[in-house]
């Protein structure tokens, strides 16, 4: 877990921190999970038209990397923006 994110947690004991950290480290592997699953059915169901072989053709196949780098970078642009907002968000003290 990032340090950045332990920062708010100064006022916990130890075990308390530990258990925060692992619940966020829990949630994020889920939504990393998540993340993958969506990819791997989105490009599937838009890109993949025929079961007669036991591999993609080679339009298939193009299509499935162009989706999923389309996908990632789309993600990677929305975490981005998120950490910009993020960054400018009045802080609560």
């Amino acid at each position: 877990m990032d340090a950045s994110m332990m920062a708010g947690f100064d006022g916990l004991p130890e075990e308390d921190k530990a258990k925060m950290a692992s619940m966020i480290d829990q949630l994020q592997l889920r939504d990393s999970l998540r993340m993958y699953n969506s990819l791997v059915e989105r490009c599937f169901v838009d890109c993949v038209d025929s079961f007669t072989r036991k591999s993609l053709q080679k339009q298939e196949e193009t299509c499935v990397m162009r989706c999923a780098e389309k996908f990632l970078k789309h993600t990677m642009r929305v975490g981005m923006r998120f950490a910009e907002l993020n960054q400018n968000a009045p802080t609560q003290d």
